[in-house]
């Protein structure tokens, strides 16, 4: 099953790179009053980058939550 996951996250990670490649253009990216202009193709790496970490930790977070939840529970 660990081959399965290696290869789902690799064929996620060509198509990432595969369309950051194909677009290169600058855009201009808005939050707030704040503006930044940078190449699509970064865009898209960093955003990618970010939703890894945050949903690897989030992930993380709730299996730790869960695993404490059963632990009090079955001390009861």
């Amino acid at each position: 099953m660990r081959w399965v996951y290696l290869v789902v996250i690799i064929l996620f990670v060509l198509a990432t790179l595969i369309f950051a490649m194909q677009n290169r253009e600058l855009v201009t990216m808005s939050f707030l009053s704040l503006q930044a202009r940078a190449p699509l193709a970064l865009l898209t790496v960093v955003v990618y980058l970010l939703g890894a970490i945050t949903g690897g930790s989030l992930f993380g977070l709730l299996r730790r939550s869960y695993k404490g939840s059963r632990r009090i529970v079955g001390t009861r």
